[in-house]
Order: C-alpha cells, then sequence, then structure tokens
C-alpha cells in the first residue's frame, strides 16, 4: 500500500527516472511530467500529497508556479531542486513557500529523508509577497557544495529571529552573511547596526553598545544612544566578539537573559526588541579555557553557528567571484576585462590568506593598473609573486636607517623583473605595505589605545579607524 502520492516535475528525463526509482522504492506513489502545465493541473485537481519540481521547466518558471500552489493548497509541501546553486535561488525558494530547497546534484537518501518529514509533519509556510525586489544583487557568490549548506541553512532562518554565531577567518566575509540575514529576514525593515569590538577601546565598549547618560564619565557631556538603542527593532551585529572585555561579556548576557539594559550612568531598566547576530575569528572555546570568555555567554550566542570556510576550502567558487568582483567594478566605472582559463587556474592554486577579500582587492587592482583587455595568467603570476628580498651585507655599509632599508628593498625588488619593469601602482603599494607595519607599531606602542595611537602618529582618530580597517590590522590591548 503506498504511503502517499508524490508529483515529480523535471524535464530532465534521467532525473525524472532516477527519482521515481528511489521514491518508488522507498513505498510511495510517482507520478512525472515533464512541465509545469501538468503539474498545475495536478495540484488543482486536488493529487498529491507531495510535490517536488524544478525550478526551470519550458513553459514556466517553479518561482512563478509556487505562489499559485500555495493559495490553491496551503498545505501542500514543495519541495524545490535547482542546478543554479545561488544564494537567491536558496531564498526565494524559501519566500515563494517551498519546503525545502535541493540544489543539484542533490543526495537522494537526503531527498528520502526530507520527503518523509515533510508528509510527516507537513508545514503550512507564511508567504512572502515581495516579487523579484532583489533581482540578482546576490550577497553571496559560490555554487561549491561548503557554499550550497550555508544557503539552506540561511534561508531555513530568514523567517526566524535566532541568534546566530558566525565563525570564519578574516576575509571570508562574515558580515555579507549577517546583511543577508537581515536583508532577507523578518526585520528588513529595521535597522542594521554593526559594531566590531577590535575597533573600540576597551573602556568605551559599554557605552557604545548600552549609550550614556549626561555626566556618566569625563566628556560624557550629554546623554548618547548606544547601538541597541540605534537597532531598536532591527539586527544588531557583534563583529569580533572574542575581543570583547569581560565587563561587557556580563552586561551583554543580562541583555540576552532578561531582554533589558540599563544605560552608563543610568538607573532605569530599558526593554529591548534587537535580534544580536555575533561573529568572530577566534576559538571562543580557546578563550573560555583561557578565562577571557564567558561560557554562558557563549551557549547564548552559539544558537545556530554558521562557519565559513576559507577560499582556499572553496577554490571551485573563484571562477564565479572573479566574474561577480569583474562586473561589480565595472559598474563602478573600471574598464571590462576578461581573463584566460590559465589564469583562473593559478588564481585556484594560490592559498588566499586574506580570503575573499583579497581577491576582490586583486581584482580591482587588475581593473584599475592594466590596460589589457584580457588578464593573462603571467599577469596573474607577477601579482601573486613575492619576490624573496636578498639583503646581502654591501660592502660600504648602509646606514641602518628605515630610508637605507627601503632603498636595499627597493633595489631587491626591482632586480627581480630583471630588464623589464614591476606592474604600474608601485608607489600605492609600497605605501600599503609602509602603513600596516606604522599602524601596528603604534597600536602595540599604546597598548591598543586608539586615542593615543591616533595623537601618536599625529592623524585623526577617525582617519585611524579607517585605516584598521582596510588594512585588517590586528588591535590587541593589553595592560602593563
Amino acid at each position: 500500500m503506498p504511503i502517499g502520492n508524490i508529483l515529480v516535475a523535471d524535464d530532465d528525463a534521467a532525473i525524472r527516472t532516477v527519482l521515481n526509482q528511489a521514491l518508488s522504492r522507498a513505498g510511495y506513489e510517482v507520478r512525472l511530467t515533464s512541465n509545469a502545465a501538468t503539474l498545475w493541473r495536478w495540484v488543482s485537481q486536488g493529487e498529491g500529497d507531495l510535490v517536488i519540481t524544478d525550478v526551470v521547466m519550458p513553459d514556466e518558471n517553479a518561482f512563478d508556479l509556487l505562489p499559485r500552489i500555495k493559495r490553491a493548497r496551503p498545505e501542500l509541501p514543495v519541495i524545490v531542486m535547482s542546478a543554479q546553486n545561488t544564494f537567491m535561488t536558496a531564498i526565494r525558494a524559501s519566500e515563494k513557500g517551498a519546503y525545502e530547497y535541493l540544489p543539484k546534484p542533490f543526495d537522494l537518501k537526503e531527498l528520502i529523508s526530507i520527503v518523509g518529514r515533510a508528509l510527516a509533519e507537513p508545514k503550512q509556510r507564511r508567504q512572502d509577497t515581495r516579487a523579484d525586489e532583489a533581482g540578482e544583487n546576490i550577497p553571496l557568490v559560490g555554487r561549491s557544495p561548503a557554499m550550497q549548506d550555508i544557503y539552506r541553512v540561511l534561508a531555513r532562518l530568514m523567517q526566524t529571529d535566532l541568534t546566530v554565531m558566525i565563525a570564519g577567518e578574516s576575509g571570508t566575509g562574515k558580515e555579507l552573511v549577517a546583511r543577508a540575514l537581515h536583508d532577507y529576514g523578518k526585520r528588513r525593515s529595521g535597522p542594521f547596526v554593526a559594531i566590531n569590538m577590535a575597533a573600540i577601546p576597551r573602556d568605551l565598549i559599554e557605552s557604545e553598545l548600552f549609550g550614556h547618560e549626561k555626566g556618566a564619565f569625563t566628556g560624557a557631556q550629554a546623554r548618547s544612544a548606544g547601538r541597541f538603542e540605534q537597532a531598536e527593532g532591527g539586527t544588531l551585529f557583534l563583529d569580533e566578539i572574542g575581543d570583547m572585555p569581560m565587563e561587557a561579556q556580563t552586561r551583554l548576557l543580562r541583555v540576552l537573559q532578561q531582554g533589558e539594559y540599563t544605560t552608563v550612568g543610568g538607573r532605569t531598566p530599558i526593554k529591548t526588541d534587537v535580534r544580536i547576530i555575533a561573529a568572530t575569528n577566534k576559538d571562543l572555546r580557546v578563550l573560555i579555557n583561557q578565562g577571557l570568555f564567558r561560557e554562558d555567554l557563549f551557549f547564548r550566542l552559539n544558537v545556530v553557528p554558521i562557519r565559513l570556510p576559507p577560499l582556499r576550502e572553496r577554490s571551485e567558487d573563484i571562477p564565479d567571484l572573479v566574474r561577480h568582483f569583474f562586473a561589480l567594478v565595472e559598474k563602478e566605472g573600471l574598464p571590462h576585462k576578461q581573463i584566460e582559463t590559465a589564469a583562473i587556474e593559478r588564481l585556484k592554486r594560490y592559498r588566499w590568506p586574506g580570503n575573499v577579500r583579497e581577491l576582490e582587492n586583486l581584482i580591482r587592482r587588475l581593473a584599475a593598473l592594466y590596460p589589457q583587455d584580457t588578464i593573462t595568467e603571467n599577469i596573474i603570476e607577477t601579482e601573486l609573486d613575492q619576490p624573496a628580498i636578498n639583503l646581502q651585507p654591501s660592502e660600504t655599509a648602509t646606514e641602518d636607517t628605515l630610508s637605507g632599508s627601503m632603498e636595499r628593498h627597493l633595489s631587491a625588488y626591482f632586480s627581480g623583473f630583471g630588464d623589464n619593469l614591476p606592474p604600474p601602482g608601485l608607489y600605492h603599494r609600497i605605501l600599503r605595505e609602509v602603513e600596516y607595519p606604522l599602524i601596528s607599531t603604534a597600536l602595540a606602542a599604546t597598548r591598543g589605545n586608539q586615542i593615543k595611537a591616533a595623537e601618536l602618529l599625529g592623524v585623526n582618530r577617525n582617519t585611524l579607524r579607517k585605516k584598521i580597517r582596510d588594512l585588517d590590522v590586528q588591535v590587541i590591548r593589553s595592560t602593563r
């Protein structure tokens, strides 16, 4: 006796055959079609207990058909399959009311499990009336299995308020994921507020988070709203949560437990309605063992953990990322570029210590500095190559000064190109290399105090904070 009637729609005969065999062996009655029209006729006639459909079919897109199915039979679970495998495909499937989204190729055991779960507990999803306002402005790029898993998790989280912990190396796109959760979730009409714990002096973090009253501390000449107040009704993104001092951790835990906070210097509790998304590039369990992070706060934040893989673990996504970034810079006014297949393969072999951010910076540099319409493997090799600097002691000793060191460095650098010249843009590349250790050393000398570091360097504090972000300088605070 069949345990359920499954309607399958896919224009690929091989997939229909595979699904028919697998579902039949599992005890289901299966009806197959290659077009959306037949599927809609069956559904409108009340047939079928569950639908499995491809997105792209000869006569109609499944995303156009899904709203009609949900209006006619809101209780009918629909599983959507697609070979497009983009973030927006997963999101649109969720928005249109799909029970589940499966990227092709899929695991048959997983499919059978999903079918069983859907039939045992049919879920009526709230329909989102937004049509295609997102278009193709894809915030996340990649079709690798690792990214597919992330897309599916994000799609399931869109209509929830669950706290999320995003872990990943610097440059993997943690804030992009946080923004996607906000922009496509139930709080999208509210504000998205981000705060980087590593970029704020320890003694100002509580004030930044919770606000302060007039006279709460020296320099508090007026009441100031904190990030919680600014994010009311929306999402608060706590980046580099591992850098939060213990005192602030305790206050954050109270907010998560009781849903209220007090301003610095204030006495009246303030109710808050904010979704928390945290991110870290550190192993918080190690920090817990070191006594630097509260275990109870970790479990409060780690409700839904998401790990973003480094680019070296998903090198198959590099072609899509390269095309995406070239299209992005072209919209910004830079020349159109193409890239050789051999150049793409060279990019795949690179380790990418700076992850996706490093790749984006490389693409911007290629578009801005090279006049060629086609980026070759040799150009990529030149950009990725870091010539070894061989500092041979000279017979006439050069004074050991910064100027002397730079001169020896540049001489070795130029010699690495033989009779040729280095690629254009040398001035800015050298300045960036000098800027990083200068700022890093100044921050180390001031024990991470950015106000003192800005004064030491003779730059505006906001300028310094921007440089820290742009150069990805790690701010480490210590006490003597």
